[in-house]
């Protein structure tokens, strides 16, 4: 099985989505296809080559869109395609005003008898306007015809059927009344010329579109912007040589030199100098990173302070900007599930509207007020303009693309538009304790010193002999120390005593640091009556004895500390009624330590990683929905069992390959952030639905006249397509008040 992307070029509404759909999923070897109208894109997948794909372009081409694959890897810049089309909807728009204008005026006489006077008789002459609106609807408006012919040869039919028919009707009827008036007035038909009717919608369709287009590139806007980002060339040094190259032509390998100011073009390991790095791009932190000797740095991200180099280990399509990119293109491009009840929906809403358009017309033509016959019409045109689908079409396509920009934006990258929507579902968090909760790596938290000696002389001797030491406890007691700016010594004679501690010489005297079956063995007395080992024991601490040329001399301990903000994460998630859980393979105490401090109630110890997917199971089997938060590799079993994996703090291959979310930024609040999202992104698309949906309920009735008998209220035609139009719009400006969405600010 494989995926292929392809462009597509034509569609308007969710009827044109569903017609594209249905063609590919008939192509032999296609197992899944997801078209978006707000990408203009199709997702296919199944088992596909060269000729496939060839296939599957001649069938769309077949149903009258334009169709191109899209190479792996390449990501269409969706807002180039839609300012384009913009700038050719204007360019329509803008001669179908100045028509509709002129139509308008020579129209008053025919309106309003009264105002004629004023109007030049040639303007008004019914011949004239005849000529302006052929004009209005075969130049500006031909995109209908041509749609709508592609459409209807293929035995189907969308909103340009619509329009064409309802545009068409008036124009026809005008200019057979204009042609051969005593005729038809003869048969009994009424003199009536619906010139400005014809152009005004035609023209204020085009408008709608128009602004549609140019909403629609505004929520599309993240690929570009991210695109943006890549640096366009970079400073190499190849055979001693510093020269300047196109970020193309960097090589895996390469040595590449950052300055002040500049974004670093590729990603690689920094091999000489330090710097401080602006990653809000990746992480949504607007708070520089350092950076020294040995870290990585990402492509697109900008080097502010110092001058360094780095080695490059990913370039082109392999970089994290790249990924990202793809990853966004991915998730915009794909179908959230509720749009698939929209799909089934506008599949028979444009042929239910051409039946409800018909039937009231032949109500009020056998049944209606004199003249029937342009009561009937009236009713005919109203409803075929006022039913345009493109509202629904819009609704949930549009929201998922501002939804994943903001996440990427922010440093929550979203798989996919399913996994966004499954997201708002989740009612039980599982988080990981270690690198999830807690930092991953221990840090020293306490000295406490016996027989008068200071601190930080304790701590020096302890650091001194842990240099030797390869373990992360001892690691973590030498950072410590360096932060306090003490200077260390290099020891003698270190033992490591397994199970037990370590033992050194420090400038002549024996140092001992150790459990209790250390300091038993070596006789060391006084530190049975140490009584702060055992709280810190009970705080989740590792607490170490010391004994100093067989003196005991005080306790340190070390422990992997709660991460920043964790705590006002745990809080939020239980504000919004999701129930936290704490999963991890640490001792029942240690544990129990770590929920309390972070405010989570329940918690589970002593858990292997391939037990955690049983328990997410479990809580699954209760009827729960399940979110795992864990780094994407220990915890696969988990994730992949959970209804929702996220990745923390990662931004690995592996991770974001995996999992449905991958947080770029390592703290909790980014687990809250990606709910939150979830829960803003689909509120939106109910609203617009329910906009898209009402809009209809309520418009469709009273252009067929159904308020007529009662109230004497008759859609004009024209205030149908001003509110068609609208419908269009509004639904895509209510989406872009996502892009307002603000994450979570950071306790100190």
């Amino acid at each position: 099985m494989s995926k292929v992307k392809l462009s597509i070029e034509g569609m308007h509404c969710a009827s044109c989505v569903n017609r594209v759909e249905k063609k590919l999923s008939k192509v032999e070897g296609i197992e899944d296809v997801n078209v978006n109208l707000a990408t203009h894109q199709a997702q296919v997948t199944g088992d596909i080559d060269d000729e496939k794909i060839g296939e599957m372009i001649a069938s769309v081409e077949k149903i009258g869109f334009g169709a191109s694959p899209l190479e792996e890897g390449e990501e269409e810049d969706v807002t180039a395609k839609q300012e384009a089309e913009s700038k050719k909807l204007l360019r329509d728009f803008t001669w179908a005003a100045i028509v509709t204008s002129i139509v308008l005026i020579g129209s008053i006489p025919h309106m309003v008898e009264a105002w004629g006077a004023w109007v030049p008789s040639w303007l008004s002459n019914p011949y004239f306007l005849l000529v302006l609106t052929t004009y209005v609807q075969l130049v500006p408006g031909w995109r209908f015809y041509k749609n709508s012919y592609q459409v209807l040869k293929n035995k189907s039919a969308d909103m340009n059927v619509l329009v064409a028919m309802g545009t068409t009707s008036a124009w026809l009827y005008s200019g057979a009344m204009t042609l051969f008036p005593e005729f038809l007035t003869g048969v009994g038909f009424p003199y009536q010329l619906y010139y400005d009717v014809t152009t005004v919608i035609t023209t204020l369709i085009l408008l709608g579109r128009f602004f549609e287009a140019k909403a629609k590139g505004e929520t599309s806007s993240a690929i570009k912007k991210l695109m943006n980002l890549q640096a366009k060339t970079a400073r190499v040094i190849r055979d001693g040589e510093e020269m300047e190259i196109a970020v193309e032509d960097v090589q895996v390998g390469d040595e590449v030199q950052v300055r002040p100011g500049e974004r670093v073009p590729v990603d690689g390991t920094i091999i000489r100098g330090q710097s401080s790095v602006d990653e809000s791009m990746l992480t949504g932190e607007s708070i520089p990173v350092e950076k020294q000797v040995d870290d990585a740095v990402i492509g697109a991200t900008i080097n502010k302070t110092g001058t360094f180099t780095f080695r490059a280990s990913k370039v082109g399509k392999e970089t994290m900007l790249s990924q990202i990119i793809r990853m966004v293109n991915d998730a915009q491009g794909s179908k959230a599930p509720i749009q698939r009840m929209v799909d089934v929906i506008s599949a028979y809403f444009v042929p239910a509207v051409v039946a409800i358009a018909t039937f009231s017309f032949l109500v009020w033509f056998f049944f209606g007020p004199d003249p029937s016959f342009i009561f009937a019409l009236t009713t005919f045109i109203a409803v075929l303009i006022i039913a345009c689908p493109c509202a629904l079409g819009l609704a949930t396509p549009t929201a998922i693309m501002v939804g994943t920009e903001k996440g990427a934006e922010n440093g929550v990258l979203i798989k996919d538009a399913e996994s966004l929507e499954q997201a708002h579902k989740v009612d039980t968090v599982i988080l990981d304790k270690t690198g999830t909760i807690t930092e991953g790596k221990p840090k020293l938290t306490d000295i406490i010193s016996e027989n008068g000696q200071a601190e930080d002389e304790l701590l020096r001797a302890v650091a001194s002999v842990e240099t030797a030491s390869e373990h992360p406890l001892g690691q973590a007691i030498v950072d410590g120390a360096k932060e306090r700016g003490l200077s260390l010594a290099e020891p003698s004679n270190f033992n490591s005593l397994t199970g037990r501690g370590l033992s050194a010489t420090f400038e002549g005297k024996e140092v001992l640091i150790g459990n209790d079956k250390l300091m038993k063995e070596k006789g060391v007395q006084g530190y049975e009556q140490q009584r702060d080992a055992d709280k810190l024991a009970s705080e989740g601490k590792t607490p170490m004895y010391v004994a100093v040329d067989g003196t005991f001399s005080g306790v340190i301990a070390v422990a992997d500390t709660l991460k920043e903000d964790a705590k006002q994460a745990v809080k939020m998630l239980k504000n919004m009624d999701i129930h936290v859980v704490m999963l991890t393979g640490d001792n029942e105490r240690t544990a129990a330590a770590i929920a309390e401090e972070a405010g989570i109630d329940t918690f589970v110890a002593e858990v292997l990683p391939e037990d955690k997917s049983s328990y997410v199971k479990e809580l699954q089997d209760q009827g729960q929905s399940v979110a795992m938060v864990g780094d994407g590799i220990n915890d696969a079993p988990a994730l992949a069992q959970a209804d929702i994996s996220i990745a923390i703090g990662t931004g690995t291959d592996v991770a974001m390959e995996t999992a449905n979310i991958t947080l770029m930024r390592g703290d909790i609040l980014s687990v809250v952030t990606a709910f939150r999202l979830s829960k803003s992104t689909m509120r939106m698309i109910w609203q617009n639905l329910g906009w898209a949906f009402g809009y209809n309920i309520v418009l469709i009735p009273v252009a067929a006249g159904l308020l007529y008998p009662m109230f004497g209220l008759l859609l004009n035609p024209m205030l149908a397509g001003a509110a068609m139009a609208f419908s269009s719009v509004s639904v895509v400006l209510n989406t872009l008040r996502l892009k307002k969405f603000k994450t979570l600010p950071h306790s100190a």
